[in-house]
């Protein structure tokens, strides 16, 4: 059975103690905020493997494997070049290298369906 406590009969913490909290808030944090980029990445990819799957026409992995080799292909992160793909629903311009990485990648994929 738990024992409560009130602020009188509190220790104080030691120093070692509230550095060791403090670390830990910081690095759950940290954790956080990269749990955050990373669903909100997510949301952009699964945005630009739809994109993908209705100019190949492709299955879903497929999808995902152009949109990772384009990124490859241009040294750009795959959240990236997703997100690009995605702004030109909003009118914004293709990078030209992503531009022209995305064309040849479709092109080896209907080749490879044509076999």
């Amino acid at each position: 059975m738990h024992q409560v406590t009130t602020p009188r009969e509190e220790q104080p913490l030691s120093t070692t103690a509230a550095a060791a909290l403090l670390a830990e808030v910081v690095e759950l944090r940290a954790s956080n905020e990269q749990l955050g980029r990373a669903l909100v990445s997510r949301a952009v990819i699964d945005q630009a493997r739809g994109m993908v799957m209705a100019l190949a026409p492709c299955s879903s992995e497929r999808a995902w494997d152009l949109l990772v080799d384009v990124s490859q292909r241009c040294n750009i992160k795959l959240r990236d070049v997703a997100a690009a793909l995605v702004a030109t629903t909003k009118d914004e311009a293709l990078p030209e290298r992503v531009r022209q990485e995305l064309r040849q990648a479709l092109r080896r994929l209907r080749s490879a369906d044509r076999r």
